[in-house]
């Protein structure tokens, strides 16, 4: 049962729901200054939205999973991987900011490190060990050319 709750997809929906909270019964009267802000808030999550989609499609195209810490059957460096080895994660780190301009939640701003240090230490350096383990070469070649956010 853990496995399917200790996964980014909630943690991203908690960080949403405290920015969402924040903004709703905290807010101080604090803004980041309406239109602007707005658009650029849509901006981002579109941005998010489209490199997931980005990923996941690619992943689906190599036949290998899209999962969290499940074993990938191949090494995907091809189409949105060749800019970040977490297009997916960066994507979720996008939608967090959008929401939070797009929601003047000013205060929530702490949660995006927050947000991308837990996602860093409880996903992406698991299973990039777990990459590491089983395409060796192949991977420390990935690492080299490709950033891991962006």
């Amino acid at each position: 049962m853990k496995k399917w709750i200790d996964v980014p997809p909630l943690w991203l929906l908690g960080a949403l729901v405290l920015a969402w909270a924040q903004a709703r019964w905290w807010s101080m009267g604090l803004n980041f200054g309406g239109g602007a802000a707005d658009f650029l808030g849509g901006v981002l999550i579109g941005g998010g939205v489209l490199l997931i989609i980005l990923a996941a499609w690619e992943m689906r195209r190599m036949r290998t999973t899209v999962i969290p810490n499940r074993e990938a059957d191949k090494l995907v460096t091809s189409g949105i991987f060749k800019r970040s080895r977490n297009p997916i994660y960066v994507g979720d780190a996008l939608i967090l900011a959008g929401c939070i301009l797009r929601w003047d939640a000013v205060l929530a701003l702490v949660l995006l490190p927050c947000f991308v240090w837990i996602i860093e230490k409880r996903f992406v350096i698991p299973e990039e060990n777990m990459l590491r383990r089983k395409f060796r070469a192949d991977f420390a070649r990935y690492m080299q050319k490709t950033r891991r956010w962006v």
